[in-house]
């Protein structure tokens, strides 16, 4: 049997920096997910911030963001539910990320990938999620030590 291709689910942090840099492990991820390597899923919360921050922060560059979002064939799920919306309250108490936590919740991923030291990576080792938490580097090294996941 095949095994499957991870579902990774995406932080705005690291859509814009694939967005923003060419050679960085956040648009290493969109490659492999052009390749058909992994998927690639964002919430309806993170589609929303990234469209803000690009127009925000670097509007020349929003071109790149649907050439990058359709290139990948990223995936948006549906909205978290009341349930899992509470369960990530309680894990993040700052309710923008609380809500990007939930959206992963909901996406049943294999993986959720940030740059967000404050609210996600620092406290990954208490979450009892059924997903692991990284960095694009971390997803991208896991690959490098056991090519078997992907």
């Amino acid at each position: 049997m095949t095994p499957k291709n991870p579902k990774v689910f995406l932080d705005t942090s690291v859509v814009f920096a694939a967005v923003l840099s060419p050679g960085g492990g956040a648009r290493k991820l969109f490659l492999l997910a052009e390749a058909g390597v992994l998927n690639l899923v964002v919430g309806p919360t993170v589609l929303a911030e990234c469209d803000e921050v690009v127009r925000r922060k670097a509007p020349h560059s929003l071109p790149r963001l649907a050439q990058l979002l359709a290139a990948a064939q990223v995936e948006t799920s549906a909205s978290p539910t009341r349930n899992q919306i509470k369960i990530a309250e309680a894990l993040v108490r700052y309710a923008p990320d609380a809500r990007v936590l939930a959206e992963a919740i909901h996406a049943k991923p294999d993986w959720f990938v940030t740059h967000d030291k404050e609210h996600f990576l620092k406290s990954r080792g208490k979450f009892n999620l059924p997903f692991e938490i990284g960095t694009p580097g971390d997803l991208i090294q896991k690959f490098k030590d056991d090519p078997t996941i992907l």
